[in-house]
């Protein structure tokens, strides 16, 4: 639980009663819940709020506050510059603290149960251009591990894979014949996705090196140093190293990969349902609506659209040469 954007709230004189309720409810939080010294701070940062309000409301405790006392607090809180996010852990450190108060038989109702949140905006994901991540990605190097660095971020944004998709991807699922590769997404759905020539090159280039890293028995795709499944952390701070050492205008994250992807596909094709399938999305909204297609024409789809790929008859000419 988070109190929110901005500075807590300055200290305001609380009848005894009040300051007894609340403390109390800090305290089963730290004992029995367990919860974070932290967590608990943010938790009373929240309730010190509401009880400012309360003041100003000249509401004399727990008791007096409504549903309607809640909604114009709300609205407060959203007039003081919080997002939807924000205000919705509000009202959740509400609810529970008003859960606490019933269970004790100090109040008889829970005035937040009701009272939604402003609804938050959505952030736009950021993106890398197309130019840049092709000097990125085309970056010479010699080192083995960079080797791997370039194959998973090629990966990464020539199929739109997830971090975890990436880090528990297993070489059986990896067809570089067939330009290919299963990944078991969120819910352990498989989709196979189509892999671009670049990515491929990556591939073959990290798996000609990889005997020399693996330990015997791992079936990673991407080992780390000590030989096995590379941690989700290690591909991080790799990316953010590469993109650090190769001139990158920002930041780079692996979800930042995985975001180009999209982008870049929606905008040379315009298929949204081709690339909601791609993406594994089944979340309404998160790409609208979830359609079956076939993978043949997502396949035609990407091999039309994505930057860093070519025709599949082609990856088939190259690979029976």
């Amino acid at each position: 639980m988070s109190s929110g954007s901005g500075a807590s709230p300055a200290p305001c004189s609380l009848p005894a009663a009040l300051t007894a309720e609340l403390e109390a409810f800090i305290e089963h939080l730290r004992v029995e819940r367990q919860l974070s010294p932290h967590t608990c701070q943010a938790y009373r940062d929240d309730l010190l709020r509401l009880a400012d309000f309360m003041l100003g409301e000249q509401l004399d405790g727990w008791p007096s506050v409504t549903v309607h006392h809640i909604r114009r607090h709300v609205m407060a809180l959203s007039r003081s510059g919080l997002g939807g996010r924000s205000v919705a852990r509000h009202l959740s450190a509400i609810r529970r603290y008003y859960e606490f108060l019933i269970r004790g038989r100090h109040v008889r109702h829970n005035p937040a149960l009701d009272v939604k949140a402003p609804k938050a905006g959505r952030r736009l994901p950021k993106v890398a251009d197309v130019d840049q991540l092709n000097r990125l990605l085309d970056a010479d190097t010699d080192d083995a591990l960079e080797v791997r660095d370039r194959a998973m971020f090629e990966l990464m944004y020539s199929s739109g894979l997830r971090l975890s998709e990436l880090v528990g991807l297993e070489l059986s699922r990896l067809d570089l014949a067939g330009a290919q590769v299963k990944v078991l997404g969120k819910g352990r759905k498989e989709r196979i996705l189509p892999v671009g020539r670049q990515a491929i090159a990556a591939l073959r280039a990290w798996l000609a090196v990889r005997t020399g890293y693996v330990a015997d028995g791992e079936t990673a795709v991407f080992v780390s140093q000590r030989g096995q499944r590379i941690h989700p952390r290690t591909v991080r701070a790799r990316l953010a190293r590469w993109g650090l050492h190769k001139g990158a205008e920002q930041r780079l994250h692996p979800h930042m990969l995985r975001h180009s992807f999209a982008s870049h596909m929606l905008e040379s094709s315009g298929d949204l349902r081709a690339v909601q399938e791609l993406l594994g999305h089944e979340d309404i909204s998160t790409t609208q609506v979830y359609t079956h297609l076939d993978y043949q024409h997502l396949a035609n789809v990407y091999d039309q659209a994505h930057p860093r790929a070519k025709r599949r008859s082609a990856v088939a000419r190259d690979d029976n040469d």
